[in-house]
């Protein structure tokens, strides 16, 4: 406004400006546009060619030449009045938008709610509650007496997956999220597996028909049809079990191997048996363990892999959008498993060589004439699962979540398997929902809760779910917690779990007690070095493990045991209420309310605090690890076969790719120490750098339908560093499946694949520190 008078004093007093220009900063949108406007008439022509500084300088003389040469024609008077009147109004509308602009500008706090909806959350940067208020009030929420009542809502005898047993306890679960108030949805699969056959039975007959056994259990996903071989018991099934037979020089083509349950999975025994040309592999529970009657009965899966191996890699949402295919983990050999009573009669009647010392034992390995005869009839059937969902949405990150879930199904009762498990869910969301209700609790971040089917069979319906929305849970979920198995004992403590996260494992590990009644499950488990007493690989059987080595999602699994032993009823139909009792001294619900405790902590602390609390330099030591072997054994085949690599291919490119990751997490350490915690916005760009590790440990050069575990350090295939190093071996050795060009190719995707996470946690381009 001052402007515009200004210019239309100077028209009045006569000041012969040819040009006047006015700055509008009107835009809605935060532009800053620059409108000019230009007056022209006759002056121009009038004033001459005098410039600028003619104007300033002589003005005083000017003037009255000025008002002379124009005078009060009628003609100049009407377009000095259009001239103001244009003016004053332009000048109007500039104060009327800047008046409109200050009462429109938007708040710094921005919502992530609609702007439609009304806004109870939090806007500002810190959260209400104190972490030590926090842990009191969770405390008080987990009840023994409320833990019985839930096993007793939720114990079965049959909840096969897509069972009516199983659509009922789901129904269960996603009434129970509705009265806590939660947002809940399920989702449905239409999946393939393979079941015991409908008419008939599978049969083992050993040396002569007289003898035909015909098992109850299985082994879901078997190649199916019947084979004759001769038997070769080969101890747990292990690779190293089968190196120690190839030693005594035994022939292990065509046989029938006899192993044990137990070490490694079902899965891992049959495709290690595969390797050595087997014809089929029978699984039975160890006879010497007193805790197995002579019938007891297993089942399980032989899937090297998870989720519906006809669908790998996509959601079994609707078959028809996709041609048939099969996962590259289904065995092409039979399996079945056999009672250990079954078991017991072969064993006295084989012949060969003696058992190794190291197995035990009084029996033969077995010879070529101890034939026997298995037939496997399973059927492949299509069933439809849900999976069912409730979340509590968080009050400053909305749209980052933590998923905590249980499998829901099991193959008789389930107790251990999926009855704790579904309790410790319920009674989590139920405990934290009351948090934010009636206690004024606000996470800063959602927390989703899932309750998954077929778990059984492979965690088919977690892994579909991931395939489903991968691109997206990839991205905004930041950590799994797993509550499978979680009470199988009281004695003994086990996490398995991302590096990451190992920081946040031992603080929960210091703030949750004992069943035992020591002062903290850190001083009765943890003893001097709690990753040593603690700790155990993830393994492929584990419902966390595709969350973290296909999605690149940070997860945590952890079980009470019963202590140097196993609980040996998972998988069986006598997993049940009695069978756990016996083995946590009838204290099931006081172990349940301890481990709710400790998934509750880890949980809470990830939505209360305002960083994400995982270390990403714990990644660096396994890295060190892996690239010292891989130097170490590139110098001895080129020692040893300087014909298969030569003095041209180095490592240095691999240490310098480990460098630069390490120098980009601590990069990242000082940033969060210096980080400013009242303000959102960085602290939402440091926890997207954090949560991108994991996801940048995926390498982006194999396919996900191929080799679904793409992380480079956990996951499995020929690009894991572990791979490359296996590979180094064998050239080593002049093993014949070695190849120097395949394993120069992956050498080299693997050392770009670290460089790039190593690049994602710097943050911005400028400050990336690439030396390759």
């Amino acid at each position: 406004m001052d402007q515009a008078r200004s210019t239309i004093s100077k028209i009045f007093n006569g000041e012969p400006h040819s040009y006047t220009r006015f700055n509008l900063t009107q835009n809605m949108e935060g532009d800053n546009s620059q409108v000019e406007m230009k007056l022209s008439s006759d002056m121009d022509e009038e004033v001459g060619g005098n410039g600028v500084g003619d104007h300033l300088n002589h003005s005083s003389n000017r003037k009255p030449h000025v008002a002379q040469k124009l005078g009060r024609t009628p003609k100049n008077l009407c377009f000095l009045a259009a001239a103001t009147l244009l003016i004053f109004i332009i000048g109007y509308l500039i104060g009327y938008l800047v008046h409109r602009k200050s009462d429109l500008a938007p708040s710094c706090a921005a919502s992530v709610l609609p702007l439609e909806e009304p806004v109870p959350h939090e806007t500002g940067a810190a959260p209400l509650m104190d972490w030590d208020d926090v842990k009191k009030l969770f405390a008080q929420k987990l009840t023994v007496a409320n833990f019985e009542s839930v096993f007793s809502e939720f114990s079965s005898d049959e909840h096969r997956a897509g069972s009516p047993g199983d659509d009922a306890l789901g129904n269960k679960v996603l009434k129970k999220f509705k009265e806590y108030g939660m947002n809940t949805w399920t989702d449905e699969h239409f999946v393939k597996v393979q079941d015991p056959p409908a008419s008939g039975s599978n049969r083992v007959v050993f040396k002569n028909g007289s003898n035909a056994e015909y098992p109850k259990g299985l082994l879901s996903y078997s190649a199916i049809g019947t084979v004759t071989g001769a038997v070769l018991y080969a101890g747990y099934g292990q690779e190293i079990d089968f190196m120690l037979l190839q030693d005594r020089n035994i022939n292990l083509s065509g046989r029938v191997m006899l192993v044990k349950a137990g070490k490694i999975s079902f899965a891992e025994k049959v495709a290690n048996a595969a390797k050595m040309n087997a014809s089929a592999v029978l699984i039975y529970p160890d006879p010497a363990d007193d805790a197995f009657e002579e019938d007891t009965e297993l089942y399980g899966h032989v899937h090297m892999g998870s989720g519906d191996p006809y669908t790998p890699g996509f959601p079994s949402f609707n078959y028809t959008q996709f041609p048939p295919v099969q996962s590259s983990g289904l065995p092409k050999i039979l399996a079945q498993t056999i009672t250990a009573g079954m078991a017991t009669k072969i064993l006295r009647e084989l012949g060969g060589q003696n058992v190794p010392q190291a197995w035990g034992g009084i029996y033969k390995l077995g010879e070529e004439k101890d034939l026997i005869t298995v037939d496997v009839n399973n059927v492949l059937t299509e069933k439809k699962i849900h999976n069912v969902f409730g979340v509590i949405k968080g009050f400053v990150d909305t749209d980052r979540y933590l998923v905590i879930g249980a499998q829901r199904d099991a193959w008789g009762p389930g107790f251990a398997s999926s009855t704790v498990g579904t309790s410790v869910l319920v009674e989590l969301a139920r405990s934290i929902s009351d948090m934010v209700k009636n206690d004024g609790f606000k996470p800063r971040r959602s927390i989703v809760f899932a309750s998954w089917s077929a778990g059984e069979y492979g965690s088919v319906g977690a892994t579909e779910w991931l395939e489903g929305y991968l691109s997206s849970l990839s991205m905004k979920a930041f950590t799994y917690i797993n509550l499978d198995g979680v009470v199988a004992g009281r004695n003994g403590f086990k996490v398995a779990a991302s590096p990451l996260l190992y920081s946040l494992i031992k603080s929960s590990l210091k703030e949750v007690r004992s069943p035992n009644k020591a002062p903290s499950l850190s001083s009765e488990f943890a003893g001097g070095n709690w990753e040593t007493n603690v700790l155990e690989p993830l393994k492929l059987d584990n419902a966390a493990y595709p969350f973290l080595a296909f999605s690149g999602i940070p997860s945590v699994s952890f079980r009470f045991t019963p202590g140097k032993s196993e609980y040996l009823y998972f998988g069986t139909m006598r997993d049940t209420r009695q069978k756990l009792n016996g083995v946590t001294s009838n204290s099931v619900p006081q172990v349940a309310v301890i481990a709710s405790q400790f998934a509750g902590h880890m949980a809470l602390r990830l939505v209360h605090d305002h960083l994400l609390r995982m270390d990403p330099t714990r990644y660096y030591d396994i890295l060190r690890t892996h690239v010292g072997q891989i130097n170490t054994k590139v110098k001895a085949v080129q020692r040893v076969q300087p014909q298969l690599l030569p003095k041209s291919l180095t490592v240095q490119w691999l240490i310098s790719a480990s460098g630069s990751y390490n120098r980009a997490s601590r990069s990242l350490l000082a940033d969060v120490q210096n980080s400013d915690l009242d303000n959102i916005e960085m602290c939402r760009i440091i926890n997207d750098r954090i949560m991108s590790v994991e996801r940048n440990f995926l390498s982006p050069f194999v396919s996900p339908r191929e080799s679904p575990f793409r992380h480079i350090l956990l996951g499995s295939g020929s690009h894991t560093l572990q791979a490359l190093s296996n590979h180094l071996e064998a050239l080593r050795t002049t093993n014949p499946e070695a190849d120097a060009d395949l394993f120069r190719n992956q050498f080299a995707l693997a050392t770009w694949t670290l460089q790039g996470c190593a690049n994602s946690l710097a943050g911005d381009i400028w400050s990336l520190d690439n030396e390759i």
